[in-house]
């Protein structure tokens, strides 16, 4: 998992605490966000107990220390997340804000009582494999539930932001070193072919909880540079139902004037417009980026007749 995947789900995450931050919550949108919450803690505790722990494998962050020092000492996990979690509490209630701080508090306690309930119930699987798929999705979505939502429930990013202050590495750097050190110290609490699957679940998780946070239907941004602008841009509103904007350029090293489409699109249409592209200009320039949100303006798909 790379340090830049690592850092824009940070970049995510904080945008989504500021759209909650910048506003008064009405009591609909509170009790949505303690529902939601709790739900997120929940299926963690359940990705953990009744999968990943039963089987010696672990997640990153602050919950896999815990896993570890719960292993070894035969103490409740529970009391550990919570423990270790309290500090980044109030680092978060200083750096990013009360209502981040009280959100992540309340999704820990939800996280500790649960897998302090669950820890009696026996796993689902003895299978290494299933367990470690299916426990890395239903963590992932639960943690991605409690980030959509404004609150956290590892202190790993909030540790980064700190000494991302005083070390030469960017934040998602950091905890990228910082996972991977904890997963490798897995080989030695449990063995090596955990430690591989603790990578596996790791991934998985990762993933799981990107998708929940962006969604199925994901954004992308278009721009494309061609000659023939005009042709392209009425295919894209013909043939995909998505308005473009034209934006006049000039080209930095012929000093010609060009025509710059831009337009947003779903993951699902990224395919077709490429197409279109291709049988209007294979020549033509073409980026497409990932959008973590879009509002406003006319995103709203058009039909197609």
């Amino acid at each position: 998992m790379s340090g830049i995947q690592e850092l824009n789900l940070i970049e995510q995450q904080e945008a989504i605490m500021a759209k909650f931050q910048h506003r008064k919550l009405t009591k609909r949108k509170i009790f949505q966000r303690i529902l939601l919450i709790t739900l997120g803690a929940a299926l963690m505790a359940v990705g953990l107990e009744i999968f990943l722990v039963p089987n010696n494998v672990i997640d990153g962050g602050i919950t896999g220390i815990s896993i570890m020092l719960s292993y070894i000492t035969g103490w409740k996990l529970g009391m550990f997340l919570f423990i270790l979690n309290i500090p980044f509490f109030f680092i978060g209630y200083k750096q990013i804000g009360k209502t981040f701080a009280l959100s992540t508090l309340y999704g820990i306690i939800i996280l500790s009582i649960g897998t302090t309930l669950l820890h009696p119930v026996p796993a689902f699987t003895q299978d290494i494999l299933l367990a470690t798929v299916f426990g890395g999705v239903v963590l992932g979505v639960g943690v991605g539930l409690v980030i959509r939502y404004g609150g956290s429930l590892d202190g790993t990013e909030i540790l980064a932001i700190l000494f991302n202050n005083k070390l030469p590495f960017s934040v998602g750097e950091i905890i990228m070193f910082f996972n991977l050190f904890i997963l490798g110290c897995a080989g030695f609490v449990f063995s090596w072919d955990r430690a591989m699957y603790s990578l596996i679940a790791y991934f998985v998780a990762y993933k799981t909880i990107d998708i929940t946070i962006t969604g199925l239907d994901e954004s992308k941004s278009v721009w494309i540079i061609s000659d023939n602008a005009k042709q392209i841009g009425d295919a894209i509103m013909n043939r995909l139902g998505r308005g473009v904007t034209y934006i006049n350029g000039e080209g930095a090293y012929s000093g010609d004037d060009k025509k710059v489409i831009f337009c947003v699109i779903n993951r699902l249409e990224e395919a077709k417009l490429k197409e279109i592209v291709t049988e209007s200009d294979d020549s033509a320039f073409l980026a497409v980026a990932d959008i973590a949100e879009v509002r406003g303006g006319r995103f709203k798909k058009k039909d197609i007749h």
